[in-house]
């Protein structure tokens, strides 16, 4: 049989308007090409979103190795500044352009094609698995997590998890991704008493006790970075009143904050600090502050050792380039993986993701297979 062309998967996958929770067939192409491979297949929908596992060997047989990634694409925009069919597919001058393209269907593509060539060609001492969400690029409430329960239900593990999203900022072949910050964000109301802008002293403005809690927030420092991230950051993404009147104090304003931590904080930690910033603007100004918190995920790192090496390995010997460890960046599923298995990611050059006319170039998803396959078999060597 000859080999799977991951070009021809991912112009199919594309050619699916699986804007996140719909999954228009996507995830049933992969089912259909795995299950003729020998992959036993399942579903693990939860909440309406449809996930697949897919595994070829037996149950426990060994050691096993895991793919992860995810078939949901964001949103086109106007479909009029696209110079391209959002989902057509569409190849011009060795560039496939459409939505999810670059994140994330080129590597589903990649790695599924790879898994599959490689069992049929060389049927390792263990298991390949695939674990393929179609809810990462919402809440991801549903997705990877029900995958990883039904795992857990079901007998099912993965010694060590590659997620396939793209992980390359300049070139391809440039960084893995051994870990991810944290990512939590905060909405602020500050209410006080509505009043006439002539007669503060009959009012109490909330806008002011609101600056002041921005400015404290955003002016902290919260650490000066690790041995393997970055500085944690904040960053003030609105403020808002909805006050048209220029001649009213308002009673309310809300505003919204957006923290990537490293490992000097948790979830927990930061909590903390925000509650006591936001007691001691209470107490100066006499307002009332309603703070909601979502915590995305924590932070967390892979350290550098064995899977991280076998990955740029691979990399290294299809590319020619030694890729960067790195941390940077937002969150992905990996946050999920982790509490699992070891977790690395690698995959495309990220540039264009989620923007207008979102592309790949095609001989990226091609040596992307090629990498995949490589570290399938030093996996299994």
């Amino acid at each position: 049989m000859p080999p799977i062309d991951p070009v021809d998967l991912t112009a199919k996958l594309v050619r699916c308007a699986s804007v996140t929770p719909e999954n228009d067939g996507a995830l049933e192409i992969l089912e259909e090409l795995l299950s003729d491979a020998g992959f036993d297949c399942a579903w693990a929908d939860r909440g309406g979103i449809r996930n697949l596992f897919a595994r070829w060997g037996k149950k426990g047989n060994h050691r096993s190795f895991g793919f992860n990634g995810h078939t949901d694409v964001v949103p086109i925009g106007n479909p009029d500044d696209w110079t391209a069919p959002p989902f057509g597919a569409e190849i011009r001058d060795g560039i496939m352009y459409g939505r999810g393209t670059t994140d994330m269907k080129s590597g589903v593509a990649a790695f599924a094609a790879a898994a599959v060539d490689f069992v049929r060609d060389t049927p390792p001492d263990g298991s390949v698995i695939l674990a393929i969400t179609g809810d990462e690029e919402r809440d991801a409430i549903d997705g990877t997590t029900a995958l990883l329960d039904y795992m857990q239900e079901n007998g099912e593990r993965m010694d060590v998890c590659l997620v396939g999203e793209p992980t390359c900022p300049e070139n391809m072949g440039d960084m893995i991704k051994i870990g991810r910050r944290g990512s939590m964000t905060a909405w602020f109301t500050v209410t006080g008493k509505q009043g006439h802008s002539a007669y503060p002293h009959r009012a109490n403005n909330p806008l002011p006790a609101m600056v002041r809690l921005m400015d404290r927030l955003s002016s902290h420092e919260l650490d000066q970075g690790t041995e393997h991230f970055d500085p944690s950051t904040l960053a003030v993404v609105t403020i808002d009143t909805g006050n048209p009147a220029t001649n009213v104090i308002p009673a309310n304003c809300n505003a919204v904050v957006n923290i990537r931590f490293n490992d000097t904080h948790s979830g927990i930690s930061l909590t903390k600090w925000l509650e006591n910033e936001v007691a001691q603007i209470q107490k100066a100004f006499g307002v009332t502050i309603d703070m909601k918190i979502k915590n995305s995920g924590e932070s967390f790192i892979t350290p550098p050792g064995d899977l991280s090496t076998l990955v740029a390995k691979a990399v290294t010997a299809e590319t020619g380039i030694v890729p960067e460890l790195s941390t940077t960046g937002g969150t992905s599923d990996a946050r999920f993986v982790k509490s699992h298995c070891p977790v690395v990611e690698f995959g495309l050059v990220g540039q264009s993701m989620h923007q207008v006319d979102e592309h790949v170039q095609v001989a990226h998803i091609r040596q992307l297979k090629a990498i995949y396959g490589r570290i399938l078999r030093d996996y299994f060597a």
